[in-house]
């Protein structure tokens, strides 16, 4: 076990009912810096956020629920849809819990075993997990009429989450190395090559269906929050792609890379295949990142460590340039990237889909990326909005001053992130765990990686 020092439990809990913010119901953005160290507002961020993968989980199967209304009721409610990629998300964040000392290494233990044990019985299609599944049954649900079969991009998420599982629990009591050949086993069962269309393109498709095939078409061409699917596309010791459909497909030939994309004084090295001014939600920075560590990472496309700073440093200067004068924004608010927003769902970008919605996991998220930058948030929510947007799993989804807008509601996509990379930032512990594989140093390397 790491060298942490952490809070108790009962610490936090005092620090969470005992440190509400000044005037909650005052615009102010002033900081008053006195309540929490940056230390303990960070401790207390992540114990509220990991809740939602410990006390929030589908209690059957352990994993991630999709979503957790507070609210209002919705036609899915907050019950047995589970989410593959968020659940992936939340491995690493109960690694964390443990580490940081919310749970006991047996706690996390016990639930590993269950969530391992639920995986193996679910529904698979050549080795892969469906974006949805019942928490009951390991059904897959569909996502859309068409997308009722193998999600491999939320597949890789989730696939991330187990690797870092295993690297954590390999040299441990017989009991944690058995979960850890399980885990092994079903990463050996995972067809990736299945998805260039059965080897017949050089490219990696995003959804196959046992009921409509490729019906969804979906080709998966850079960039956006998809990098770490090829990467372990490339890993996988059993059905490994060429790196051709790496550099054919995810890099388009090289097209990939930038022409004269800048904005507020930061070039971006690689853009996505519509064309990103400023860098696109900043999911795109987060995702893959959760256990593939950015810091060294480069190709012969992109620095990545670079990109991921520059997207957010982006965001940053945008909101507090503020084009459109929307409430709130400036550099103790800022960042966009998708959730929820008054209309439905939304992945909010600068300037073309800004709708003066914040969400709160796109500027904390980066806190690799942007450390003075993500705090100023941190604190101006936890301290000048705290009933308004703290909640028994942290921050919640969104929201927005514009609007006076402020949803009790949770997304495993956006919660997830929040607690890994406020780890990585502060240890680095997720990076190294996953980075410790074996089979995914041999695939960076096959992909011509340095790192």
């Amino acid at each position: 076990m790491r060298n942490f020092t952490f809070f108790s439990a009962a610490a936090l809990a005092a620090a969470f009912f005992l440190t509400p913010g000044c005037n909650h119901a005052d615009t102010d953005s002033s900081v008053n810096t006195d309540r929490l160290s940056d230390e303990a507002l960070l401790d207390t961020v992540q114990y509220y956020t990991f809740q939602y993968f410990w006390d929030g989980a589908e209690p059957q199967s352990g994993m991630a629920r999709e979503r957790y209304w507070l609210d209002e009721e919705y036609p899915h409610d907050n019950g047995n849809t589970v989410t593959s990629g968020g659940s992936g998300f939340g491995l690493k964040a109960i690694i964390t819990g443990i580490e940081r000392g919310f749970i006991t290494r047996e706690e996390g233990v016990d639930r590993f075993e269950r969530i391992v044990g639920f995986l193996e019985e679910a529904e698979r299609f050549n080795g892969l997990w469906a974006h949805w599944m019942d928490g009951t049954t390991g059904e897959a649900l569909a996502f859309s009429p068409e997308d009722d079969g193998a999600d491999i991009v939320e597949t890789s998420f989730l696939i991330q989450g187990l690797l870092t599982v295993r690297q954590y629990l390999r040299d441990g009591t017989e009991r944690e190395q058995q979960i850890a050949e399980r885990i092994d086993t079903m990463w050996r069962e995972v067809n990736w090559n299945w998805h260039t269309r059965e080897g017949e393109e050089n490219i990696l498709y995003w959804h196959w269906s046992p009921n409509h095939g490729w019906a969804m078409d979906h080709p998966i061409a850079g960039y956006d929050e998809c990098l770490v699917t090829y990467i372990l596309a490339a890993s996988s010791p059993t059905y490994p792609i060429d790196p051709e459909v790496y550099h054919e497909g995810w890099a388009r030939g090289g097209d990939i890379v930038a022409e004269g994309l800048e904005a507020y004084g930061y070039s971006l090295p690689l853009q996505h295949n519509r064309g990103e001014q400023y860098g696109g939600p900043l999911f795109w920075a987060h995702y893959s990142y959760l256990g593939l560590d950015p810091r060294n990472l480069e190709d012969r496309y992109a620095n990545y460590w670079d990109n991921n700073r520059y997207h957010s440093l982006i965001q940053y200067e945008y909101a507090k340039d503020n084009p459109f004068d929307f409430k709130g924004y400036g550099e103790d608010l800022w960042g966009l990237t998708s959730s929820y927003n008054p209309d439905g769902y939304v992945a909010h970008t600068p300037h073309y889909d800004d709708h003066g919605v914040i969400t709160p996991t796109a500027a904390l998220s980066s806190i690799p990326y942007t450390p003075e930058e993500s705090m100023k948030v941190m604190r101006n929510l936890y301290e000048n909005f705290y009933d308004e947007t703290f909640g028994p799993y942290g921050f919640y989804d969104a929201l927005s001053l514009e609007h006076d807008w402020f949803p009790q509601r949770y997304l495993a996509i956006d919660q997830g992130p929040i607690v890994v990379m406020i780890e990585n930032h502060r240890s680095g512990l997720l990076w190294d765990l996953f980075m410790s594989s074996e089979e995914v140093q041999e695939g960076l390397e096959r992909l011509e990686f340095s790192y």
